[in-house]
């Protein structure tokens, strides 16, 4: 008797998943162009359209529109947290950090404003906070960093980056009803909310950090007060 591993049965179903998979990722990306183009409205025939596939070959993929909505909201997290990836990582103040984390999610947000109202319109109060919770995460991870660079521990840093996150989402959201306000000028009244909100929470615990003193999250001579 073969090995499993050794099975050709595996190998072709692998090979089958691998090929599904790559056929669902296409047909997300016709569904960023679709919505881009036709806006938050466009519909299955729309996306089967622009993948060049007759509906009935979508509707293989995914189910409904549900399921499809599942797929563009996935991939809209998934470029919001590889654009935010670069400005929560490396030595820097907290404000530039701010500033060029904000910045990163404005700019997904100003190339695809109608897949983000497609998202926003479409998704499940249980997916919307899975999804909250995901981009929660990197931020808490960074102010638990903070702080136990100046050997604090804090059980804080969860609940103010859900209030971070929660908040930039809002402001992002409103931005789409409110296309008139440029993107900069947004981009440093979030900065400055966002970083003012950063910096009282260190307060909190006792961590006081100028505006400009970089922070190298993994080095242990940190400079900064503490008590």
């Amino acid at each position: 008797m073969t090995d499993g591993a050794d099975d050709p049965g595996d190998g072709r179903s692998a090979r089958w998943r691998e090929h599904r998979e790559a056929r669902r990722a296409q047909f997300v990306d016709a569904a960023f162009r679709a919505l881009d183009r036709l806006g938050p409205s466009a519909g299955m025939a729309d996306i089967a359209r622009e993948a060049g596939v007759a509906k009935p070959r979508l509707y293989s993929h995914f189910a409904d529109k549900a399921a499809l909505h599942d797929a563009v909201s996935r991939r809209t997290f998934a470029l919001v947290r590889d654009r935010l990836a670069p400005a929560l990582s490396g030595p820097a103040p907290i404000r530039e950090r701010v500033s060029e984390s904000v910045r990163a999610y404005l700019g997904v947000l100003g190339e695809h404003p109608n897949v983000f109202r497609f998202v926003c319109a479409a998704r499940a109060g249980r997916q919307a906070s899975e999804e909250r919770t995901a981009a929660a995460g990197p931020v808490a991870a960074m102010l638990g960093e903070y702080l136990r660079a100046f050997g604090v521990e804090s059980e804080g840093a969860s609940p103010w980056a859900h209030g971070i996150v929660g908040a930039v989402e809002a402001a992002g959201n409103w931005w789409l009803d409110h296309p008139e306000l440029p993107e900069e000028q947004l981009a440093d009244y979030l900065t400055t909310l966002v970083a003012g909100a950063i910096e009282a929470a260190l307060r909190s615990e006792g961590v006081a950090l100028g505006p400009d003193e970089p922070v190298d999250l993994h080095r242990k001579d940190t400079h900064g007060s503490h008590p």
